[in-house]
């Protein structure tokens, strides 16, 4: 939260212990603040883009890490997702978030919302991903054969795809690289957007590979 005007109470939100076992197991969970009253809020983090995603009946399936805000009536449970590789678009735990609402997702620039129907399904890079509709089908797949892709991108320039079956839809970045909290980053705020000494080449080593 950056700012608010109106009448508004501000809570912490509590976490069921079986929340609490869930995270330290798998690292996946949100740390939320409860808005209730009449007002407005402003929420942003990091100069992100915020993207508002409907959830309905099918459920989304996103990783924390893009989560920002998400209405009081939506519930969320951590669920296991097949990724024997650690791909960062299909870490081994993602939320599952369902019911009826607002979803507030960040993202690095501006998302694509890819429709996927039964004779139309997407392919995506796995490290662009942010969220999919819970009811498709998902499975990845190397974009290469060559044996450079067990690095990330490795010297192909490219690594891991998603393909998305069934109905509902994707929402991809136009970025391949980690949300900036969870980046290899050096120090400040400067850092984190890779700007400072190197700029993005000297805060990403990890991320950047040249031929």
């Amino acid at each position: 939260m950056v700012a608010y005007q109106g009448l508004l109470e501000f809570d912490g939100n509590y976490q069921t212990p079986g929340q609490r076992r869930t995270r330290a197991h798998s690292g996946e969970g949100l740390d939320l603040m409860r808005v209730s009253g009449q007002g407005t809020v402003y929420l942003a983090n990091l100069g992100q883009y915020v993207h508002v995603v409907d959830v309905d009946h099918d459920g989304l399936t996103v990783d924390s890490s893009y989560v920002l805000a998400l209405d009081s009536g939506l519930h969320w449970e951590v669920v296991s997702v097949d990724s024997q590789y650690g791909i960062s678009g299909t870490g081994k735990y993602q939320l599952n978030i369902s019911g009826r609402g607002k979803v507030a997702l960040m993202t690095s620039g501006q998302p694509l919302m890819l429709q996927v129907t039964p004779d139309k399904y997407v392919n995506a890079d796995a490290d662009a991903v942010v969220a999919w509709s819970a009811s498709l089908r998902v499975q990845m797949q190397a974009q290469t054969h060559s044996s450079g892709v067990f690095r990330r991108r490795g010297n192909t320039g490219e690594g891991w795809e998603l393909s998305f079956l069934g109905q509902g839809y994707a929402l991809v970045q136009p970025s391949e690289l980690l949300p900036p909290q969870n980046a290899v980053i050096g120090s400040g705020v400067a850092a984190q957007f890779g700007m400072g000494q190197q700029g993005a080449r000297g805060q990403n080593q990890g991320n950047i590979f040249t031929n």
